[in-house]
């Protein structure tokens, strides 16, 4: 797990050097453990060299891409640049220092991320005469690329951002994992080059660098609390590879990076006719390696344990796996916890940690905490996010940095992928509706009440606003509290907004269990998620692994019946049946939903509520022009009980405040 910067230059040689530096020293969170650099000026010579976190041990590897210890003059012309940071995960010594070249210069790599099954994808190499100088999984991902081009990509389970840079043809090849879960950012300098890097902060020291908003970015995380759904970010001009993205291309053609991109992943499903026993099965095995394999570390690994079904199966999942292997090594797990028992999960955690003989480590965020690290938590997120759930999640990571562990395992995607959201019901029940599958309807309805307490009426207010158009949907979805089309808040004229249901837009509106879990999965909640993840994890020095995204379960979920995942009033069907005689019955039992979620609504309507209208008040004179009196109206509504509770109070502190943090300008 790493940082990555790399500058290249569409027109010519320029003084790059001092650039790569910068960019890279500012994510020197991402990799305390090494720095290296690569320079390719006149003549195509490359230069490699060190900095001041360069282990000693590095100048003395023989190989293609050792460093000099001797720093290049500022002022030497190049067009390419590189920069890495390490966390050191595997192969931890010296020969898996990055920058990387083949052997014969040919191919130079910088990576950030972690190839689970790089011992399969190694050993086939091997079988095809390539040789390999360290057990970096770097190494791995760079002779595949020279022996499968872009179809190497296909063969590589795990989480990745990398660019390599082929001096003689001068091409670049930069890619994305499936999901995203490492970041990949771009923006072209108005000085002719393009920058890529693993945060938007790193652009900050670049020639040509202004911070301007993008007003539709803006529009959509402020009124539907949505962000990275697209290619575009709240900054203009900087855009992101998606997940399942690459750009093969040669220099030149650099000058319009956002021409280049292109699909090598399309999330489809592997349909297979398995009653729901031998689904269960599947899934249970499938979920045993794709642990197995983010238990593979060269460093200690830990857990995040919420106290949900989630985390507790990768929890007592990893007892199984480990048995007498690890004897005497108890799991360290990590959980946020609350003194509000309406949103404290401790005795849901003290189970799990009982019934897998965990080493338990326990953080409670508080208020007072999240308003005084919130410009620091907002720089490292690079853009807003939309609630001190983030928090309590940056509080867990900053837990873990205090401990040998370096490696976690997370459960993110598993709601998004087996319908463990309760807004699923309301896809389940307008299918069925749409469908007359009218007796059924009925059943689950009843048997949703039942196991929920979910009123009726409110149930099918959801089936009603699936089934609606336009200002139909839109009234529905201002009765629920939710953002809608409408939002005469903020300055939609003048910013040159264009106004529409966004969440429908990418999906909201399907009435199938599996598009809408598409839509979740690749639009509307895990994408945010990652890079909140990302952030907060990488602030810390930590790498977050997440089992459920390994693409072979995924896949295979995703193909099952709807009925498998979502049924009789209860998510998450298949992983409850999985986990059977591994997790706690009384954990699988669990029907209600939390996670990491801090008290807001508390925060906010009682506990400081007078405060938060205060900051309410701010970051609409802050916003001004962005945002007009209105919102401000909208805000105290809400904190005065008078408007259903949203995070709209959140949303609109945290933009004004992350306005501030990076002196964005509206034009």
């Amino acid at each position: 797990m790493c940082g990555i910067s790399a500058l290249l230059s569409y027109a010519g040689v320029r003084p790059l050097i001092p650039s790569v530096r910068a960019m890279t020293e500012l994510v020197r969170h991402r990799g305390p453990d090494g720095e290296g650099y690569a320079v390719w000026g006149e003549n195509d010579l490359a230069y490699f060299f060190g900095g001041a976190d360069t282990p000693a041990a590095v100048y003395d590897v023989p190989r293609a891409s050792r460093p000099r210890r001797e720093l290049p003059p500022d002022n030497q012309p190049v067009y390419v640049a590189f920069g890495h940071r390490r966390l050191a995960i595997q192969d931890r010594g010296p020969r898996g220092h990055q920058p990387m070249a083949s052997e014969d210069g040919a191919a130079v790599i910088i990576f950030n991320g972690e190839i689970y099954n790089e011992r399969g994808v190694r050993e086939e190499l091997v079988r095809l005469g390539r040789r390999f100088a360290s057990e970096s999984d770097t190494e791995t991902v760079l002779h595949a690329y020279r022996q499968w081009g872009v179809q190497c990509l296909r063969r590589l389970n795990g989480m990745f951002t990398f660019v390599i840079f082929e001096p003689r043809a001068r091409r670049v090849f930069i890619a994305r994992d499936r999901f995203g879960v490492k970041p990949c950012y771009l923006w072209r300098s108005p000085a002719d080059f393009v920058a890529i890097a693993s945060e938007i902060k790193q652009f900050t020291v670049l020639e040509g660098w202004r911070p301007v908003l993008n007003a539709q970015a803006a529009y959509a995380f402020l009124n539907h609390g949505v962000t990275d759904h697209s290619r575009k970010t709240m900054f203009d001009d900087v855009l992101q590879l998606r997940g399942g993205e690459y750009i093969d291309c040669t220099l030149a053609e650099m000058k319009n990076p956002a021409a280049q991109i292109r699909r090598w992943y399309t999330l489809s499903d592997q349909s297979r006719q398995l009653g729901f026993a031998a689904a269960a099965a599947e899934f249970r095995s499938l979920f045993a390696d794709a642990v197995s394999l983010r238990l593979r570390a060269d460093v200690p690994v830990g857990a995040t344990l919420s106290g949900g079904i989630d985390s507790s199966s990768i929890v007592c999942q990893s007892k199984e796996l480990r048995g007498c292997s690890d004897a005497g090594r108890a799991l360290s797990t990590f959980s946020a916890c609350f003194h509000d028992p309406r949103h404290d999960e401790r005795q849901h955690v003290d189970r799990v940690v009982r019934h897998a003989g965990a080493d338990a480590h326990y953080v409670y965020p508080r208020l007072d905490d999240f308003l005084e690290q919130m410009p620091k938590m907002l720089w490292h997120h690079d853009e807003p996010f939309d609630g001190a759930s983030f928090f309590a999640e940056w509080c867990v990571y900053a837990l873990v940095a205090k401990t040998p562990v370096k490696v976690t395992l997370d459960g993110h995607g598993a709601d998004e992928l087996l319908s463990g959201y309760h807004s699923f019901f309301g896809h389940y029940f307008a299918d069925l509706f749409w469908r007359g599958r009218w007796l059924l309807l009925r059943r689950e309805l009843l048997a949703t009440h039942a196991r929920h307490g979910h009123g009726v009426r409110f149930l099918l207010s959801h089936v009603a606003r699936l089934g609606a158009i336009g200002h139909v949907a839109q009234a529905i979805d201002s009765a629920l509290g939710r953002g809608s089309a409408d939002a005469s808040w903020m300055e939609i004229g003048g910013l040159g907004v264009d106004e529409y249901d966004l969440r429908r837009e990418l999906g909201g509106r399907q009435l199938a269990i599996k598009d809408f879990s598409i839509s979740q999965m690749l639009a509307t909640s895990l994408p945010y998620q990652l890079r909140a993840s990302d952030r907060s994890s990488m602030a810390h020095g930590i790498e977050s692994r997440s089992p459920f995204l390994d693409y072979r379960l995924v896949e295979f979920a995703l193909g099952c019946p709807d009925e498998y995942k979502i049924a009789h009033g209860t998510t998450k069907r298949l992983l409850r049946a999985a986990m059977q005689d591994i997790v706690p019955p009384d954990t699988l039992r669990r029907q209600d939903k939390m996670g990491f979620m801090a008290p807001e609504q508390f925060w906010i309507c009682h506990e400081q509520p007078e405060r938060f209208k205060s900051l309410a008040a701010s970051a609409v004179a802050r916003a001004c022009g962005i945002v007009n009196q209105r919102a401000l109206d909208r805000a105290v509504r809400i904190i005065e009980g008078r408007e259903p509770f949203d995070l709209f109070v959140m949303r609109l502190i945290l933009f004004s405040r992350w306005l501030d943090v990076y002196s964005v300008a509206v034009h």
